[in-house]
C-alpha cells in the first residue's frame, strides 16, 4: 500500500501540451516526479511537485495532445475556452516576499495581481496571483487557517 496522503483532493488539469507546463512550473520550483508518455491509444500523464517548508504541492496533468478536447465532458465547450476558467488554485508558500521576487524575475508576464497585503476582520496576509500558460489562476499566499490540524 502507498503511504497515506495529507490531503485527499487530487488536482488533475487537462492540457494539450506538457512542454509548456513543464517549462512554466519549473520556474516556480516544481519538479517532474512522474511522467507517463502518451501512446497511440492513450494520453499522457504528468505529475509535478514543489517542496516547501509548509508542505509539498502536487499538481497532475492529463493529455499532452488534442485528445483533451474530445474528453466526454470537456468536448461540450469551444476549444479556445480558457482551460482554467473560474478556477483558482491556492498554494501556501513560506517566505512569500522572496518567492514573489523570484517569480517577478522569472515570469513577470504571468503575474495578474502583484504581491499585496490583504485583510479581513480576523487576519492580515500577503498574496499574489498569476495565470499559467493555459489560464489556470494561481494564488500564492502566506499560510492561513483553513481548518488544517
Amino acid at each position: 500500500m502507498k503511504s497515506k496522503i495529507n490531503n485527499n483532493l487530487i488536482i488533475e488539469l487537462h492540457i494539450p501540451d506538457f512542454g509548456k507546463v513543464k517549462e512554466f512550473y519549473s520556474k516556480l520550483g516544481f519538479e517532474v516526479i512522474s511522467e507517463d508518455k502518451k501512446g497511440k491509444n492513450y494520453p499522457g500523464y504528468l505529475v509535478l511537485k514543489r517542496k516547501d517548508k509548509l508542505g509539498d504541492t502536487i499538481i497532475n496533468f492529463y493529455g499532452d495532445d488534442d485528445r483533451v478536447f474530445n474528453q466526454s465532458y470537456f468536448k461540450k465547450f469551444p476549444r479556445d475556452t480558457i482551460r482554467g476558467y473560474a478556477i483558482e488554485l491556492t498554494m501556501p508558500t513560506s517566505n512569500i516576499e522572496d518567492f514573489y521576487s523570484m517569480v517577478k524575475s522569472n515570469l513577470p508576464q504571468y503575474i495578474v495581481k502583484e504581491l499585496q497585503e490583504s485583510r479581513d476582520d480576523y487576519r492580515v496576509w500577503h498574496d499574489f496571483r498569476m495565470a499559467d500558460p493555459y489560464g489556470y489562476y494561481l494564488r500564492f499566499t502566506e499560510l492561513l487557517d483553513w481548518g488544517q490540524p
